[in-house]
């Protein structure tokens, strides 16, 4: 074997053992008993440190050292691309800082959620400092001098940075603010009545997995505290979540979390195991999850189909019909969670985030001070006060599990989703016609095809290009939202 074969055949068995680590991940959200949060954290510890020797093998670099980009193909050389940057990035983190990173993410999560239970956020606060401390420690090794947090940025957004995303970001506000008054000023629809068995909506959020596409021989929908995907290729599987009172919930995460699995699922079978065998950002995988909720899964022509399911799954729903169901799909309210946020207003959930965790990263902003902040900034945000805990500070479980830098990823990903709406709008004319009839299978093969199937081939500003002919910008998305919103409200 060559040096490149014998590079991937490496790579192909550290990969098998991150998605083992990932497996873990998926145990410790679903089934683990709760008493085994210590004994995980200590598992995952282990298996980081493994993963991270592997990583920087000087092994790896002196097969780097004797490949020649010039002799490869396309896709050997975006390989080469992601094994060297994976290479060079590992290095400058020290294994003791990885290993304890994994250590403490993994138990922090039960005490976040255990927190989150009691709104209690003093109880998590200093389980927090300790996550934030080895963030900020992994942030200056990996950015050797440079901003700390465009280099955690880097870990979900390769080449986004701060700057950049806080431009785009302040394009989208003032539209988005002005929309939200202008609705807001309106009567409100109506929402559903009554109660809705848990049992019911997890039997119908597994039909309408399959029906966007979503394979079961590879995958399984799964109960957690919140909603998430997790692995790839062939064993791709996603978790939602259930309200005796708002079905919405568990049929919209889950159809979210369908379209980050499908997206795992359409890479490429020669991929797999491979630094191409995944979603090639998450600002992509958001992409994919928020056309199939928002884009597709509450467009009129869909929420229509999804109507007469309601009713055959549940019976009087407490609206009359497909036009008012829809309006209550997309009702625009006042409230503090972000993932049941309207699409209105979701994005400034984000842009508050943002600017959070960047005040935290660089200490403009301490744990201790943190609650107050975010209630000072929520209440000039949305105009109301946040009422406990678990409705604000507490609410997300990124920053527990180190997630810094991954929000902005959601509002990029909004941004993307709405230029391949525009593109897949043009590629499929009679797109609304399917959807009424329940049919996703055009839209879902022109987003395999366009998106999906390449993973981590290109980079991820080129993979919306490609797509979509253009260059991604917030326009598309503000304008789909102007016109939705106002066909709705009548504005």
């Amino acid at each position: 074997m060559n040096a490149y074969d014998d590079l991937m055949a490496f790579q192909r068995e550290t990969t098998a053992l991150g998605q083992i680590a990932g497996r873990l991940g998926w145990d410790q959200e679903t089934v683990m008993p709760r008493g085994a949060g210590a004994q995980r954290g200590e598992e995952m510890a282990a298996i980081e440190a493994v993963l991270h020797a592997r990583r920087t093998d000087p092994k790896v670099g002196d097969w780097l050292d004797l490949i020649s980009d010039e002799a490869l193909d396309m896709v050997g050389q975006a390989q080469m691309r992601h094994i060297r940057r994976t290479y060079e990035r590992t290095r400058r983190v020290p294994s003791r800082l990885a290993a304890e990173l994994a250590r403490v993410t993994s138990a922090a999560q039960g005490v976040w959620a255990d927190a989150r239970a009691r709104d209690d956020f003093a109880a998590f606060a200093p389980t927090l400092k300790q996550v934030l401390a080895l963030r900020r420690e992994e942030g200056a090794a990996l950015s050797q001098g440079g901003d700390v947090y465009d280099a955690l940025l880097d870990n979900y957004e390769p080449g986004a940075t701060a700057a950049g995303l806080e431009q785009m970001f302040g394009a989208l506000r003032p539209r988005l603010v002005d929309l939200r008054q202008r609705i807001l000023a309106q009567p409100q629809p109506g929402g559903l009545q009554g109660d809705f068995d848990e049992a019911a909506q997890m039997k119908l959020s597994r039909q309408i997995a399959k029906v966007f596409g979503y394979d079961m021989s590879r995958g399984r929908v799964d109960k957690a505290v919140h909603p998430f995907s997790s692995g790839s290729g062939n064993d791709v599987r996603i978790t939602t979540r259930t309200s005796p009172t708002d079905p919405f919930n568990c049929i919209y995460s889950t159809i979210h979390e369908v379209g980050h699995a499908c997206y795992e699922q359409r890479v490429a079978q020669d991929y797999h195991l491979t630094p191409l065998g995944e979603g090639v950002s998450m600002g992509v995988h958001e992409s994919q999850s928020r056309i199939y909720e928002n884009q597709l899964g509450r467009s009129r022509a869909f929420t229509g189909w999804l109507f007469g399911q309601m009713v055959a799954t549940f019976g009087d729903i407490g609206v009359r019909d497909a036009v008012d169901f829809h309006a209550a799909v997309n009702r625009v309210h006042n409230g503090f969670i972000r993932t049941e946020s309207d699409e209105v207003q979701y994005n400034l959930h984000v842009l508050m985030r943002f600017d959070l965790e960047r005040a935290l990263i660089s200490r403009a902003l301490e744990v201790e001070d943190l609650e107050a902040a975010w209630n000072s900034r929520f209440l000039s945000d949305f105009g109301f006060a946040v009422d406990r805990p678990s409705n604000g500070v507490l609410q997300d479980v990124h920053w527990s599990v180190g997630l810094f830098g991954y929000f902005p990823t959601y509002t990029l990903g909004n941004v993307y989703a709405g230029c391949l709406h525009q593109a897949l709008r043009t590629a499929v004319p009679d797109l609304d016609d399917q959807l009424s009839q329940g049919e996703l299978g055009a839209a879902t093969t022109w987003l395999g095809e366009n998106v999906q199937q390449y993973g981590g081939l290109h980079h991820p500003r080129d993979v919306i290009a490609r797509a979509c002919g253009f260059e991604p910008n917030e326009g598309p998305l503000l304008d789909y939202l102007d016109t939705k919103f106002g066909d709705i409200y009548s504005i």
